[in-house]
């Protein structure tokens, strides 16, 4: 299995953040693909194939950390192409969430 799970939408509640510029400030970490709950069912597979599919946006993955579990927000075509290169890890940006879904501040 790829993944923990796979989902089909958000089931935190919305913590704010938006825009690559409001995940900017938390640095990127290694997390295992076996670890993730996508959030996604589907993918366009343009994304997938397109060589530049980061260049608008955030070179991480973007991760949620709630109630135990790593949610992958946006950044499932990054992981997905981690799997097809025989990667185990993805480099993301986990934003923690208390139970309520208020960010928790870095330690």
């Amino acid at each position: 299995m790829m993944f923990k799970a796979v989902g089909d939408g958000r089931p935190y509640p919305d913590h704010g953040l938006s825009t690559p510029r409001d995940w900017a400030p938390i640095p990127p970490r290694q997390v295992r693909l076996d670890q993730l709950v996508t959030t996604k069912s589907q993918l366009d597979l343009r994304s997938l194939l397109s060589s530049d599919s980061t260049f608008y946006g955030d070179l991480f993955a973007h991760v949620v950390s709630w109630r135990g579990e790593l949610y992958l927000e946006d950044g499932l075509h990054r992981a997905l192409r981690a799997a097809l290169q025989q990667r185990l890890v993805l480099h993301a940006r986990i934003l923690e969430l208390d139970d309520a879904g208020v960010p928790v501040p870095p330690a």
